[in-house]
């Protein structure tokens, strides 16, 4: 099956499943559904971010500091964390991705979803899978600060490390 035949949950306003749909169709219609955002950190605390592919439905060769994906039709944010980090990142055998925050994602032009942000830990070796990611790194939290102005970075990651600042300012 192809990413864009995977079966999305629709949900509303307040995360309530409305019907299903194709992730190609999701995309195409502007239907909202489920994402999850996991931030990686090796065991230096250092930041995972990579460059994705060209071939991505989604905002194709843009930079991420954050791995992760769509929630598939009936599973829970939770399981899509795990699963999202263990296939990006190319490890098995992650810890449960800690669940810090939920919110909206509305660009206003039909890109619309609810967003789950995680953090986890990764010691592990990463192999990236070599569909989803162009290249990769761990870098310190500076230096990726310092790269937000430079590099372009996808719209909803922006939008999900703006609101993990404001989260983690508020502990």
């Amino acid at each position: 099956m192809s990413a864009a035949e995977e079966i999305l949950d629709i949900v509303d306003e307040q995360d309530r499943v409305v019907g299903q749909a194709p992730r190609g169709r999701a995309y195409a219609e502007g239907l909202r559904h489920r994402c999850v955002f996991v931030r990686a950190r090796d065991a230096d605390g250092r930041v995972f971010v990579h460059r994705r592919t060209p071939t991505k439905l989604v905002f194709p060769s843009l930079y991420d500091m954050f791995v992760g994906g769509v929630v598939g039709a009936g599973e829970s944010y939770d399981d899509a964390a795990l699963r999202e980090a263990e296939e990006e990142l190319g490890v098995s055998g992650l810890p449960r991705p800690e669940f810090l925050f939920k919110f909206l994602y509305d660009d206003g032009a039909g890109h619309s979803w609810w967003s789950a942000v995680y953090e986890v830990r990764c010691t592990l070796p990463v192999h990236p899978q070599v569909e989803e990611v162009a290249w990769h790194d761990f870098l310190p939290e500076e230096e990726v600060e310092r790269r937000l102005a430079s590099w372009e970075w996808v719209p909803d990651g922006l939008a999900a490390h703006d609101r993990l600042r404001e989260f983690l300012a508020a502990r």
